[in-house]
């Protein structure tokens, strides 16, 4: 939900409200923060029509307000990106990030309705069963963390009981994966072959069309979960679609990216073992539209499973590791139909290897991290590093880098090989 903030005068009526009823409501909470984010490519070869990867003010807000009864919870960011070209005001953006209520049916049951951001799973940064929407494109330039999850308009219910808990989530709108899209991050084009992006051409500005707003194209998502012993056990279930447009149907003028029908069924357990913490998930993804893998230009079904440990190995140092394997249905199939057509055929098992280091400092007012992810099937990386320094209980400065490395363009982190980019960002919270 992203607009030109000129035309959204009622927006800003609602935080003046806000403001102004704060002092007299004790139970209401007013907050949040102003942000400066500074990066630029590595790559002098990146076909993107920008050197900078990010050049943004932010100011966010968030209310709260909760009583005996129910909650409310907004968060609202007002954004001036200046890596836009400036046509029609588009740089100054804002986006409802979160606008819910919250309350209680009963002594058993919660409902939460609005647009909200919603996760499950076990991984640390690798997602099996949660097919909620991501913002890959925010997570590649430096953006806090909290912007890898893109917000979606949904009705959550959840019971607790005895038995567990059961969560059953309905987003009448289908919320996709937030992608590079060429304009300030490149990306690989399967129908051209190459890594694209706008300085080539607006044509690869990358943009595929949503399924048709139709009750029968909304997402389903439920999970079981309960204690068992001193681990958390959970089942999952998801109706919808696969998140990133990796299916196509032909056309007219040549094919055209959906994103293709997906069921997924998974289970999860995680809790204490050893001194640290173990999680392990498995999830089947269901293609809808090619279950017998014939189709080309669909995705195949495949089995996917991820095993997870961490533990502090001395003081203030925390270090993590994630094995992840997928599984290829009808693989024979697959790779007889990308004989010949030049495309990279990946193996039928792939292997994705993780690795999370943190380091506090100087009484826990500077965090040294990095993150690692390397596939040894696919050839290819992608490394997060980072360092934060707490000035003030409301200042932070904080500098990183988003590194992509890989031997074949098509791959999921090889196709970004042009993006690598270093970043500055400043934070004030209030």
């Amino acid at each position: 939900m992203k607009k030109i903030i000129s035309n959204k005068s009622l927006i800003l009526i609602f935080l003046l409200a806000a403001v102004m009823a704060a002092p007299v409501r004790a139970d209401l909470k007013l907050d949040g923060f102003m942000q400066g984010l500074y990066g630029g490519r590595l790559d002098e070869k990146n076909p993107t029509s920008s050197e900078q990867t990010a050049n943004e003010s932010r100011l966010q807000l968030r209310l709260e307000q909760i009583n005996d009864k129910s909650e409310f919870f907004g968060r609202l960011d007002f954004t001036y990106d200046g890596t836009r070209d400036g046509q029609n005001n588009d740089n100054y953006i804002w986006e409802l990030r979160e606008a819910y209520l919250k309350t209680r049916l009963g002594s058993h049951i919660d409902l939460k309705l609005g647009r909200q951001i919603m996760t499950w799973g076990t991984g640390d940064l690798i997602f099996i069963n949660d097919a909620f929407a991501k913002d890959y494109r925010s997570f590649f330039i430096g953006r806090d963390d909290q912007y890898l999850k893109a917000p979606q308009n949904a009705l959550r219910m959840e019971y607790y009981g005895g038995i567990g808990s059961v969560a059953l989530i309905w987003t009448p709108r289908f919320e996709p994966n937030r992608l590079p899209d060429g304009r300030t991050l490149s990306y690989f084009n399967p129908f051209s072959g190459t890594i694209v992006g706008t300085g080539m051409g607006e044509q690869y500005y990358f943009a595929p069309a949503l399924p048709p707003a139709k009750f029968e194209n909304g997402e389903w998502a439920s999970r079981f979960s309960r204690t068992v012993g001193t681990f958390n056990a959970a089942l999952y279930f998801y109706k919808g679609f696969y998140k990133n447009p990796n299916g196509a149907i032909m056309t007219p003028e040549g094919p055209m990216p959906i994103f293709p029908k997906l069921n997924l069924y998974g289970a999860s357990l995680r809790g204490p073992l050893a001194g640290g913490i173990v999680w392990l998930e498995g999830g089947y993804y269901d293609s809808r539209q090619d279950r017998g893998g014939q189709n080309p230009l669909m995705p195949n079904s495949s089995t996917s499973g991820l095993a997870g440990f961490e533990r502090q190995i001395a003081t203030n140092l925390t270090v993590n590791a994630q094995w992840q394997v997928d599984i290829m249905s009808s693989y024979d199939t697959y790779k007889a139909q990308q004989t010949g057509m030049h495309a990279y055929v990946r193996d039928e098992v792939y292997h994705l290897f993780t690795s999370r280091i943190t380091k506090l400092l100087h009484s826990e007012l500077v965090t040294v991290s990095g993150f690692v992810f390397y596939s040894p099937t696919d050839e290819d990386l992608y490394a997060r590093l980072s360092t934060e320094y707490k000035y003030t209980d409301q200042v932070t400065f904080a500098v990183g880098a988003n590194i992509f490395d890989g031997k074949h363009d098509a791959t999921s982190f090889g196709q970004f090989r042009r993006d690598d980019n270093v970043y500055l960002k400043v934070t004030y919270n209030y």
